[in-house]
């Protein structure tokens, strides 16, 4: 892994193959080991990048997820940013600046899982012009309805309290499906481990931020770049039919649907994710 001083914080990030760059941005709360299956693959044909976000995995040195500004106009936050919130806009700055470090000018894809999704959003609204491509992972448009983000900042002050155990048990059975929870716990509990090795500040913060995303809905009709929406055929948190009309919302996109996977699409069947990403790549 590499080490990029950046945007007030220390990022690291996988950096590995040459050619078209191929952004990978994990989902909340985990690091750029959920992206194994695809670096491996991606990166014999293009370059595969993929970083830990600010305050999770090996990114947790120096990191400062503090307050910054709100939005104005149209994609505003839909409240107040609190004090240690790392907002949606945050982390797309800091990848932007991860890849002016990396030397790289020349428009990315950008593919990104769950909260990855909320980053990419924001990523498009304010660099649309080093977007090559967009590929969104059982992700969302829609902003968190106040009870739910009510309950994102009350489980932000518990992790801080308690570790990140009691989000872990709370978000663990919704992740896989079924069959994947029988048959292979051994990856059920390898990310156990990783959202368990997170840091309660990096946990907190994020949690923090995705309270107060803006919702993207009204926005998708004016996302112009070549699109790709993966959604596992299980996922209870993204479901199949809302990101079917994410899919619908945005000119020209295509919908894949992957077979025996829920929210962790890329993990539980990583060679269907990985044929409809190289597939979406042909025709960039």
């Amino acid at each position: 892994m590499k080490s990029i001083s950046t945007g007030g914080t220390e990022l690291w990030c996988v950096d590995r193959g040459q050619g078209l760059p191929v952004l990978f941005v994990h989902g909340f709360p985990f690091d750029h080991t959920m992206w194994a299956g695809q670096i491996d693959v991606i990166s014999s044909q293009c370059r595969a990048i993929a970083p830990d976000l600010r305050g999770f995995g090996r990114s947790r040195k120096g990191d400062r997820a503090n307050l910054c500004e709100a939005p104005s106009g149209p994609f505003r936050q839909t409240g107040p940013v609190p004090f240690s919130a790392a907002t949606m806009d945050q982390f797309a700055d800091d990848l932007a600046a991860m890849l002016d470090a990396l030397g790289i000018d020349e428009p990315v894809v950008y593919c990104g899982l769950s909260m990855g999704g909320y980053i990419a959003f924001q990523f498009w609204r304010k660099y649309a012009d080093r977007l090559r491509g967009l590929i969104l992972c059982d992700t969302r448009a829609v902003a968190d309805a106040p009870e739910a983000a009510d309950a994102r900042r009350v489980m932000a002050d518990r992790v801080l309290a308690e570790g990140p155990g009691p989000l872990v048990e709370q978000m663990l059975p919704r992740l896989f499906a079924e069959a994947t929870r029988q048959k292979r716990p051994e990856m059920v509990e390898a990310l156990r481990r990783v959202m368990m090795a997170n840091s309660p500040e990096g946990i907190a913060a994020a949690a923090r931020g995705m309270a107060v995303r803006p919702d993207m809905t009204a926005a998708l009709g004016q996302i112009r770049c070549p699109t790709l929406v993966v959604v596992g055929q299980e996922d209870a948190i993204s479901p199949s039919a809302e990101m079917h009309g994410i899919a619908e919302a945005i000119a020209g996109a295509k919908f894949v649907e992957i077979p025996a996977a829920s929210h962790m699409s890329p993990l539980e069947n990583p060679a269907a994710v990985n044929a409809a990403i190289l597939d979406f790549l042909a025709t960039l």
